[in-house]
């Protein structure tokens, strides 16, 4: 989906010039002062496309992509394994995934490191689903039960791991996570009659729920405390040759952060309704809520050290990390500070 500028070409010159100087006086809205040119094109990888990452959604409804001199295109990889290998290929510009893919990519030798320069939400944003409502679930509940989870080394798994041996659980021994079935199949899946609980990402829990056939029991967010879920990235090279488009783009993540944080669910639904059309607004909201409520989404997109820190833990608790890459190597938070005002 390429986002097009809202002038009309049949503008008047005079019209045009002065919508252009008017672009350049107020400039992208973002804190750090810095504008491009308009009409930068960059293409943008999503891992998925979900309720869970509003504040990117609110930054494209709003225009501030637009008003950074960012033409964007939006792409949905389904896979930070898919994301990476665009953003590698070069067939995406920007990644937008679990920054633990840019872990394994420098580990695994990538010459030309794909490096974190904005955080998005810093807890998980997949819920446990029963078969029947739960009011006083415990995670020991799921002992001798089967789950369908997700992939092997990906985020949502792996903090769902580092939730059950948090609460005493040997998710190999203790429990059966079947993490045979696609992503964003699960559902479908668990609605079909396999599994005990399944770990879903909205809307899908929200929509079991509405089913009858599932019943959120517990949030792998609020149980994992804070995780640097999902971040946005690029190759080095092109951070060295585009400094502007990522500072642009940068400011203008900041500025759907901010919206979030001052903004109710109503609002923001209303906002974001565009990126769902299969999704009632209602439902929308009820989501967007429910993220509020567990603290999803940060105040800046500041990858902290801490934050890296705890995913390296995770990865390793996990047995997917070789060795700890150091942070400089990976993070780099010149944008987001600078689109932050700090």
């Amino acid at each position: 989906m390429i986002l097009q500028p809202r002038f009309k070409k049949r503008l008047l010159p005079p019209l045009g010039i002065l919508l252009v100087a008017l672009l350049a006086v107020s400039g992208c809205s973002g804190k750090s002062g810095k504008v491009e040119s308009f009409g930068k094109k960059v293409v943008l990888n999503e891992v998925a496309h979900s309720i869970f990452y509003a504040p990117m959604y609110v930054a494209i409804e709003e225009g501030y992509f637009k008003d950074c001199g960012i033409d964007l295109e939006l792409v949905t990889g389904f896979g930070a394994d898919k994301t990476m290998t665009a953003v590698i290929s070069g067939e995406a510009d920007i990644g937008f995934m679990g920054p633990e893919t840019t872990v394994y990519a420098l580990n695994e030798g990538a010459s030309d490191a794909v490096v974190n320069f904005a955080q998005l939400t810093q807890r998980a944003g997949n819920f446990l689903v029963a078969r029947k409502p739960m009011d006083n679930f415990k995670w020991e509940d799921l002992k001798g039960k089967q789950i369908l989870g997700g992939r092997a080394g990906g985020m949502p798994e792996m903090v769902f791991e580092f939730v059950l041996k948090k609460n005493n659980l040997d998710p190999a021994n203790d429990l059966s996570i079947d993490q045979s079935i696609d992503f964003g199949s699960t559902a479908a899946a668990f609605s079909g009659g396999q599994g005990d609980y399944t770990v879903e990402f909205e809307p899908s829990a929200t929509a079991l729920e509405s089913e009858g056939a599932g019943y959120v029991v517990a949030s792998v967010g609020v149980d994992s405390g804070y995780v640097p879920y999902t971040a946005f990235s690029a190759k080095t090279s092109y951070i060295k040759d585009n400094p502007e488009t990522i500072q642009a783009f940068t400011d203008a993540l900041q500025k759907g952060m901010e919206y979030t944080g001052k903004h109710t669910s109503q609002e923001i639904a209303s906002v974001i309704a565009p990126q769902f059309p299969d999704t009632d607004e209602a439902t929308i909201a009820t989501i967007v809520e429910r993220y509020q409520a567990q603290d999803t989404w940060k105040n800046d997109v500041i990858f902290t050290k801490d934050a890296y820190t705890l995913l390296l833990d995770i990865l390793e608790s996990s047995g997917q990390l070789s060795k700890r890459p150091d942070y400089e190597n990976l993070i780099d938070t010149s944008y987001a500070e600078k689109a932050a005002g700090k």
